[in-house]
């Protein structure tokens, strides 16, 4: 009873869509609370592989009511294709709920995010596109159009809208040259989402708040990783909300007590998409084998990610920052038959030890990892569903970075599939 938040440990990727599938069988809730579709959350089960961008990954629960929280940035037209994908694929989604407080993005906002990042030239932030940034930029402004605002289209929202578009165009026009966005479509635009929606938009914090009343269980979906959130990541090349456990109250609108564990989500290696510092990254043919072995291509983007070994200098801040409870290692199989494995304990900068995570992305540039070198195992891991058909050497590793992290592993994921799972102690 009570919620749990989900939250990525590293810089996204970590695997939180399959550990989401599998945990909410044994919840009633799976609220998704930050974010907006430039994250992409892969699960692989009975009913086939999905990539779901906006809808929480526990929809494939029977009888689990799915939340997109008020601290999701929705882009609606993807919302309603991936619902409709879903549907055609024989999946209930008539128990999602999209929050009447969501920021929705807007025409303009995909726009500018492409023309913003362009301009940036070779200092590009590596955004993925979507026009989640810009979104984020209007609910900060407070100019931004939440989900609720659609039912009430043309006393309410459209002398607001028509504020807005006006300044939208006049960046548009006049810093990019680009071509303006007329009102009336962006109004078509809007109105369309308002009859296709009208069902999801709920005060989904109310909802959440009567199901802790009544006892149930919540869990929380984090997108992202807690190294790309906006205050704790390696600014500024971080997304533009909270992918930590900090935002995932003030995400959904539930009393910060009412969390009863924070589930820390790392992979046995590190994984980066975009641009900015990442110290353990390895350019070699071992990031080559490793990428092509996992698959380690964006959900949302396609790009080719970024490989380096276990960071556990950013581990360990990552703990701090959420406090985690119990952790959860996915892609350990990935590593099967490498003949040793490292893990990054330390940090050198300009010669000198750094033991902590800096704030600084300019140092953080600097760090060269200090490595310490375990064996590896040729006995495979992939499919393992004890803990005693694990290999020695596996255990070993897992077991240090639990002594490097300051956290126990609850759950070893050894393959894609639901079922490939090692269950230590139970999580939620």
């Amino acid at each position: 009873m009570g919620a749990y938040a989900l939250i990525g440990a590293q810089w996204g990727d970590e695997g939180k869509g399959k550990l989401v599938d599998y945990l909410a069988s044994q919840a009633q809730w799976v609220a998704r609370y930050a974010g907006g579709n430039n994250a992409g959350h892969t699960v692989i089960n009975e009913n086939g592989s999905f990539s779901l961008h906006l809808v929480p990954s526990g929809v494939f629960q029977p009888g689990v009511t799915c939340v997109i929280g008020n601290g999701v940035a929705v882009n609606p037209d993807v919302l309603l294709e991936e619902i409709s994908g879903l549907k055609a694929r024989g999946v209930d989604t008539s128990r999602i709920v999209l929050s009447d407080r969501a920021h929705l993005i807007m025409p303009y906002h995909v726009s500018l995010d492409a023309l913003e990042e362009a301009e940036r030239g070779d200092a590009a932030l590596g955004t993925t596109g979507k026009g989640v940034g810009p979104a984020y930029v209007d609910k900060a402004a407070r100019m931004g159009i939440r989900a609720g605002d659609l039912a009430d289209l043309e006393a309410g929202l459209l002398p607001r809208l028509k504020s807005v578009v006006e300044l939208k165009n006049r960046t548009l026009t006049k810093l990019y040259g680009a071509p303006p966005l007329p009102l009336e479509e962006v109004l078509d635009r809007c109105a369309h989402w308002r009859q296709e929606l009208k069902g999801l938009i709920r005060p989904a914090d109310v909802l959440l708040r009567k199901a802790l009343e009544r006892g149930e269980t919540i869990l929380m979906e984090g997108a992202q990783g807690t190294l790309l959130d906006l205050d704790h990541g390696a600014y500024p090349y971080v997304t533009s909300s909270s992918a930590s456990a900090g935002g995932a109250a003030a995400g959904l609108g539930i009393p910060p007590r009412s969390i009863q564990g924070v589930i820390g989500v790392f992979k046995a290696y590190s994984t980066r998409v975009g641009s900015g510092p990442m110290p353990t990254e390895m350019t070699d043919e071992t990031s080559d084998m490793l990428r092509e072995l996992a698959w380690e291509y964006g959900v949302t983007t396609g790009r080719a990610r970024r490989i380096g070994w276990f960071d556990a200098v950013a581990g360990r801040y990552s703990h701090r920052i959420n406090g985690f409870t119990s952790l959860a290692l996915t892609r350990l199989d990935v590593l099967d038959g490498f003949s040793s494995v490292k893990i990054c304990v330390g940090y050198r900068v300009d010669g000198e030890p750094l033991d902590h995570f800096p704030s600084n992305a300019g140092v953080l540039e600097r760090c060269e990892p200090v490595y310490e070198e375990m064996p590896g195992w040729n006995s495979p891991t992939a499919g393992a569903t004890e803990l005693a058909q694990l290999p020695t050497e596996a255990v070993a590793y897992v077991r240090r970075l639990e002594e490097l992290i300051g956290c126990s592993f609850h759950l070893i994921s050894t393959g894609p599939h639901r079922n490939e799972t090692v269950l230590l102690e139970r999580m939620i």
